[in-house]
């Protein structure tokens, strides 16, 4: 089918495109100069978020989120895929992996260095980004929407550091890398889902946002002093371009097939936390009945671990059978620990 012919877009038009292609591509003029820059950062900012993760310091792996330069090659990805350019979206493409490949190696090479095996479940930082669910998809959308509205209109580019926090780029990456070193590979798949949700969203809103301000109507005309040629008349003849609509198509099946795991890993938390409410609420009124103190309800695969102090023996559980029955809980999930109490007086 051949491409509808629109003609040449006005100067203000030229002007932004320009300013996106400059913002984004790793293109001439200072090809070498950018690509060095976004893999100095690149490694440095892995490496904060790395000691970040490691260290639980929130702080740090925001620092990380505001040096890290992986919104580069995702949005020149983005910007390619809109204008057509066949060349910078096999580039921005190229670059977005191997970033990310280098991010998990780093990840990976400074989880070696710590003895204490870095999990889910020791390591709050890795757990956060274990499980990503359907409400880290919607805020990356939102994110991803404002950082492409940003790409598009200079005098709002000042909310790019905010963008570079609310999404996160770089520290899950790492996360993967630190996670499967300890063997966590549960926790290193969640975190990579959340990177590839973070990408897809970007990739989809981005496409939105450029559809909304019509970037792709100029997509295949040459900017920036690129042209390919002239036809006889005078007019810019178009740039080779990828299949757009091929493009679209592909993305919009990422942002579904992302959507499925997240869909189940929000099923599965939404119902975790409802039959946890449920054995706290039961657990709750037996102690109460039999005088004891519930110091905790622990999630302990594959069940719960009610946890309780006071007493002189070990209490009677079957009214807590009862209670967990009339929770409509499956009273074979539900261990209980009694933890025997000692008073001594301190006077001797």
């Amino acid at each position: 089918m051949a491409q509808p012919v629109y003609p040449p877009p006005p100067n203000d038009v030229l002007n932004t495109i320009e300013h996106m292609r400059d913002a984004v591509f790793f293109d001439e003029p200072g090809r070498v100069q950018r690509m060095r820059r976004f893999w100095i950062l690149l490694v440095l900012s892995s490496a904060i978020a790395a000691s970040g993760v490691i260290g639980d310091s929130t702080a740090t792996v925001i620092g990380a989120m505001i040096v890290a330069p992986m919104m580069l090659p995702i949005q020149g990805t983005m910007l390619a895929t809109v204008l057509g350019e066949r060349v910078n979206f096999g580039r921005s493409l190229f670059t977005m992996v191997a970033g990310a490949v280098a991010a998990i190696a780093i990840g990976y090479l400074v989880g070696l260095l710590v003895v204490v095996p870095q999990t889910a479940a020791t390591n709050p930082q890795i757990g956060e980004r274990a499980t990503p669910d359907l409400m880290s998809l919607f805020g990356a959308l939102a994110t991803g929407a404002v950082a492409s509205i940003a790409l598009v209109r200079k005098d709002i580019s000042d909310t790019l550091p905010g963008v570079a926090i609310a999404i996160s780029l770089v520290p899950p990456l790492v996360v993967v890398g630190v996670a499967a070193e300890s063997g966590d590979y549960a926790a290193s798949i969640g975190s990579l889902l959340l990177f590839v949700a973070n990408v897809a969203a970007i990739l989809g809103t981005g496409v939105v946002v450029m559809a909304f301000y019509r970037v792709q109507r100029w997509g295949s005309f040459p900017v920036g002093g690129m042209a390919s040629g002239t036809t006889a008349t005078g007019t810019p003849q178009p740039l080779a371009t990828v299949d757009r609509r091929r493009s679209h198509i592909t993305i919009a099946v990422l942002l579904v097939l992302i959507a499925i795991p997240l869909t189940i890993s929000t099923y599965r938390t939404v119902t975790m936390s409802m039959a946890s409410s449920d054995v706290d609420a039961a657990a709750r009124s037996w102690a109460d009945d039999e005088d004891l103190e519930v110091l905790e309800v622990a999630n302990e695969t594959p069940g719960y671990v009610v946890r309780v102090t006071g007493g002189d023996a070990m209490p009677d559980v079957a009214p807590l059978r009862k209670a967990l029955e009339a929770e409509d809980v499956d009273p074979s999930t539900v261990d209980v620990e009694w933890v025997p109490t000692t008073r001594v007086s301190v006077a001797g």
